[in-house]
């Protein structure tokens, strides 16, 4: 008998599924063939729920997703998803997909499939552009970038470095300091003082 398999994710470990779980299990997805990704990126073509659901497919069956960046974000691994779910015999159903539902056991659906796949990756890739381009833009202004904050100061870099002339081994400094010796040579150099330190 054919079955309904249901397939939700979410990409941080902060983000809940339930809104996407009540909407599956509506659909007809009973919870035993309902499958999980919690933390997972769509960007990843390999995700362990996503991969038991697909293994739970048999001819006849459908596997179905609330919407299709559930499934992932490259055109080409939602491509292979397609035709993986096509050579199982069985089919692809979105809830919503422009306020419509699209099931790939039809031409039209099939097609659709396609061109929201590609839509798909020429988003993020325009998303990637911007994001590229805004950086870019603070860097030839000079502004922060943001990212990590230095955790030491020049100080205690310079600390770290008398400790060392003092006869105490770098790798140990460094590890005390909960940085790595390349991070603490990295910086010591930085201050002009790795020429005179010694391992």
């Amino acid at each position: 008998m054919a079955k309904l398999i249901g397939y939700a994710r979410v990409s941080t470990k902060a983000q809940e599924t339930d809104r996407q779980e009540i909407d599956l299990l509506a659909a007809g997805v009973r919870r035993d063939d309902l499958y999980v990704d919690h933390g997972v990126s769509g960007a990843k073509a390999t995700r362990l729920a996503l991969d038991k659901a697909l293994a739970a497919l048999h001819d006849g069956d459908t596997l179905v997703v609330t919407t299709l960046d559930r499934l992932g974000r490259s055109t080409v691994n939602m491509l292979k998803l397609a035709e993986e779910i096509k050579d199982k015999g069985a089919g692809l159903r979105v809830l919503n997909l422009g306020g419509s539902v699209m099931d790939t056991s039809t031409p039209m659906g099939a097609m659709i499939f396609t061109v929201m796949a590609a839509l798909g990756q020429m988003e993020l890739e325009i998303k990637r552009e911007r994001i590229n381009d805004s950086v870019s833009k603070r860097r030839a202004a000079g502004k922060d970038l943001g990212g990590r904050k230095e955790q030491f100061t020049d100080r205690q870099i310079r600390s770290a470095f008398r400790l060392i002339q003092s006869g105490e081994p770098a790798a140990q400094v460094a590890r005390d300091m909960g940085m790595s010796r390349a991070t603490l040579y990295r910086r010591m150099d930085a201050l002009g003082l790795t020429d005179k330190a010694s391992a």
